[in-house]
């Protein structure tokens, strides 16, 4: 446990994923993409939540079938094969059918999107359970943070690329060219991971008969585990900064001159805020202080919002965004880390699963936001927003952070 070259290869697999995936970001790439297809709003936003959270549907049905194999590794290897063959398809069926046959382009983007994301629906579960299995609690919290930092550090790495590319090519041959160059880019990670030594697991649960079964069993552990209640409604609400996320940079245009360079420097600063934060992730974490890390990430993302509130200057939008990328790598590193350590061994991926589930929900937080805003105001959003996290901050101070 805790060797050192798993720890590296947990950190290439991230830093050469995000760079392979950025290029095609919901909120900039893909749009331009679908948008130069003449794909409509709709499938923007459909293609968008496609990629953010297709995987989710399957997390369940995959936790079903993981709970009883000893080694995950051999079954991560078949998602990481089929998620690279369907990037390195979207940008092949860019290439060869792009100047004639946009509709049909379209098409094969969605297809791709659709196996790249739903294989990650497994993915996840068995990447879950190989980290619980390979990196004790304390080093678990440090090499995530490193991963995330690296990460963020792809993603500067992804935009330089994309940006390279889309200079020197023109569309849609450069959109082709960007997901099969971040296709090998983002094999460089998968076969970093695929080759993590995994010890066998001790303890497997019996596999129910049946999925409804898993279902029915997973809603009775959910409703008699309080931890685990606490778990999911504290992550949940932590979404709650989405409700006014998508919105800022809209305030911003009314307050003060939103030019190219200032949305770079914004997302800049929110990129620099999670590469640098996990500095501090990653030392507080790996002292086994899961539950100060989510609180601390809450109070960054509290702190935001009330700037938010009466922000007029460029430097206060950029604290903002600087704040919400640390908070936001904070609280990913608690919850990823505290479900590990809640769940028992023979159950982790049924935990890992109905948290995933249950927190995902709140990535649609954005939706409530844009009718707060539509019938009321800036004040009423944030105030929303500001009550929502508060809620989850109470609420964090209940976490449980002993391992077992």
């Amino acid at each position: 446990m805790d060797k050192f070259s798993n720890h590296i290869k947990n950190v290439l697999h991230g830093f050469f994923l995000t760079v392979g995936t950025t290029i095609a970001e919901p909120s900039t790439v893909l749009p331009l993409i679908v948008n130069y297809f003449g794909g409509s709003s709709m499938l923007v936003g459909f293609f968008a939540a496609l990629l953010r959270g297709g995987a989710i549907i399957v997390q369940l049905f995959a936790a079903f079938k993981a709970q009883s194999y000893p080694l995950m590794l051999p079954y991560l290897r078949r998602v990481f094969l089929i998620r690279f063959l369907a990037w390195f398809a979207i940008g092949l069926a860019i290439i060869l059918l792009g100047k004639e046959h946009p509709d049909l382009t379209l098409l094969a983007i969605g297809l791709g999107l659709f196996v790249f994301s739903f294989s990650a629906g497994f993915g996840a579960i068995y990447f879950k359970d190989i980290v619980a299995k390979v990196f004790s609690h304390k080093f678990r919290g440090k090499t995530m943070a490193y991963r995330q930092f690296f990460s963020a550090l792809g993603g500067l790495i992804s935009g330089a690329l994309a940006a390279a590319v889309l200079e020197f090519f023109e569309p849609p041959y450069s959109f082709g060219y960007l997901f099969m160059i971040s296709a090998f880019v983002m094999g460089l990670g998968y076969f970093a991971f695929a080759t993590v030594d995994e010890p066998k697991k001790e303890k497997i649960a019996p596999r129910e008969n049946s999925f409804k079964t898993f279902l029915h069993n997973a809603m009775t552990l959910l409703r008699s585990d309080k931890d685990l209640q606490v778990q999911v409604s504290t992550f949940l609400l932590a979404y709650g900064y989405l409700i006014a996320l998508p919105f800022i940079i809209l305030d911003a245009k009314e307050n003060i001159d939103l030019t190219g360079v200032a949305i770079g420097t914004f997302i800049t600063a929110q990129m620099v805020g999670a590469m640098l934060s996990n500095l501090l992730w990653g030392k507080i974490s790996g002292n086994g202080f899961n539950r100060l890390t989510a609180n601390i990430a809450l109070v960054l993302h509290i702190i935001a919002i009330l700037i938010a509130f009466n922000a007029t200057t460029f430097y206060e939008y950029i604290a903002i965004f600087f704040l919400v990328g640390a908070a936001t790598d904070g609280n990913r590193i608690a919850s990823g880390n505290l479900i590990l350590i809640l769940a028992p061994p023979e159950k982790r991926p049924i935990y890992v699963a109905l948290q995933i589930n249950i927190i995902s929900f709140g990535m649609f937080f954005s939706i409530l936001g844009g009718a707060i805003l539509h019938f009321s105001n800036y004040t009423l959003l944030y105030s929303v927003t500001l009550a929502i996290l508060l809620l989850a901050l109470l609420i964090s101070f209940k976490l449980k952070d002993i391992a077992e």
